[in-house]
């Protein structure tokens, strides 16, 4: 229990730490009908006609006028937002309220189930996205007058899929800023041991899971550690495909996670990871220091939180694809509308303004959000751009490409309900090398037995909501 608790306040701490960095998946409906009173803006400006590969049409002109209350957990790059906002916008008010990540989560649903006090537009990570997945508490952004189908090539499928209704047949929230797995890893290190130490080459040759057993013996024969917690592999493997598909099957019972649950039980003999967080426990930061651990599968957001712990070690670190070949999405954040809202219209200006102008993610980036949006992603100052930390490599264009790999899977709010569930055996077949199989069959039963009710019940909220 003591493991499986790490883990999930590290998972609690990543969805946090993304969150904070913006100051920070197929489609079942595309309504790409345009309302009447649209513009022809470039998103960019706010006034050109120009028809450019990175211009967008903004759905209202900059006449539009009106007063919107507005929940995050971030503060200086709001600021900047909400003044670039105005200069296309100059006659709607954005009135900014800063709550703590979590008291702004409970307090949006407190306010939705109660059908007033909720703001006009809201952050909400991912974690707590499905807390407003299922009822009709929030906007369906496909629908008029927000029309949002039309944005829909734009972006890579998983996050046009991510912020859906468990069903996919609404898009409750815009699809921002990316956080693609990522595998940081010392260079420097990796180049003395003798190990592929380029980026790509890295990549690749991780990709084969003898490869990376390789590595990690390689490492542990030095006395250092290839990652952070002995079941990474494992658990991004899972989360990859969720917990439920949209019918509420359980779906972390297949040939593959048991063949990486075998695969993790191999790397916990070699101990190669401390099983604890290098980022966040003084210990971690310790064998980080040390050069100990020199290794973190993690969301592309992690750059800036090992510069934070190691800044002494800035130009040795890289990043590459995360091993196994496993694409997975660590983190993210999304804004939604409340149904509830009587400035819908300025509500919609001001989400469609921050996810598609160009300005918007000038100031985003800066402040450690990349992306999702292809228009933005493929423009110069994007692509060319480089990260002293990491040697000056392009790693914004690296998760670019990583986002565009990334599998569609739903989030709904029984996932919550099975990680305990899950983990506790999960950790118990790990340290007692119970049958991988038997163990993911056991999981399943378990979860469908003792969350029988709940999966009725939302069956029925899901009926209801349609």
């Amino acid at each position: 229990m003591k493991k499986w608790t790490i883990v999930l306040v590290m998972g609690l701490l990543a969805l946090l730490v993304v969150g904070c960095s913006i100051g920070n998946t197929g489609s079942n409906t595309d309504n790409s009908s345009e309302t009447d009173n649209s513009s022809e803006m470039d998103a960019g400006s706010g006034g050109s006609k120009e028809e450019t590969d990175n211009q967008v049409e903004l759905t209202y002109d900059s006449d539009l006028t009106g007063e919107i209350t507005f929940w995050t957990w971030t503060t200086d790059t709001y600021d900047d937002i909400i003044k670039a906002f105005n200069e296309v916008y100059p006659n709607i008010k954005v009135n900014k309220v800063v709550l703590e990540t979590g008291d702004l989560h409970n307090k949006l649903q407190t306010t939705l189930a109660a059908g007033e006090g909720a703001p006009d537009v809201s952050m909400v990570e991912v974690g707590n996205f499905p807390r407003y997945s299922v009822d009709n508490f929030l906007e369906d952004l496909l629908q008029p007058p927000y029309n949002a189908g039309r944005f829909q090539d734009l972006v890579p499928e998983f996050y046009w899929e991510q912020w859906k209704s468990i069903d996919g047949k609404r898009l409750l929230g815009m699809p921002s800023g990316i956080a693609p797995g990522v595998f940081f890893y010392r260079q420097d290190i990796y180049e003395q041991l003798g190990l592929p130490s380029e980026p790509e080459a890295l990549g690749e040759y991780i990709k084969d899971p003898e490869n990376f057993m390789t590595v990690a013996q390689t490492l542990t024969a030095n006395d250092m550690y290839i990652m952070e917690f002995n079941d990474s592999p494992f658990i991004h493997t899972a989360d990859s495909v969720g917990y439920f598909d949209s019918e509420l099957n359980w779906l972390r019972n297949t040939d593959l996670t048991a063949e990486r649950l075998d695969f993790v039980k191999t790397g916990a003999q070699l101990e190669w990871a401390p099983h604890l967080s290098g980022l966040y426990s003084e210990e971690g930061q310790q064998l980080l220091k040390q050069g100990k651990l020199v290794s973190l599968p993690q969301g592309s957001w992690a750059a800036r939180a090992i510069e934070a712990a190691v800044p002494e070690q800035a130009g040795k670190w890289r990043a590459t694809s995360l091993p196994l070949g496993i694409n997975v999405a660590i983190g993210g954040s999304t804004w939604v509308i409340p149904s509830q809202s009587e400035n819908k219209e300025a509500a919609w200006a001001f989400v469609e303004w921050m996810n598609i102008s160009e300005e918007a993610w000038k100031i985003f980036v800066d402040n450690n959000l990349q992306p999702a949006w292809k228009h933005i992603t493929s423009l110069p100052w994007y692509q060319e751009s480089t990260n002293p930390f990491l040697g000056d490599q392009q790693a914004n264009k690296l998760y670019a490409e990583l986002s565009d790999q990334l599998p569609i899977r739903r989030y709904t709010p029984l996932d919550g309900k099975a990680w305990p569930i899950f983990i506790e055996r999960i950790n118990e077949s790990i340290e007692k090398n119970i049958d991988s199989k038997t163990t993911l069959q056991q999981i399943e039963d378990a979860v469908l037995k003792q969350l029988s009710g709940d999966i009725e019940d939302l069956k029925s909220r899901m009926e209801a909501a349609e």
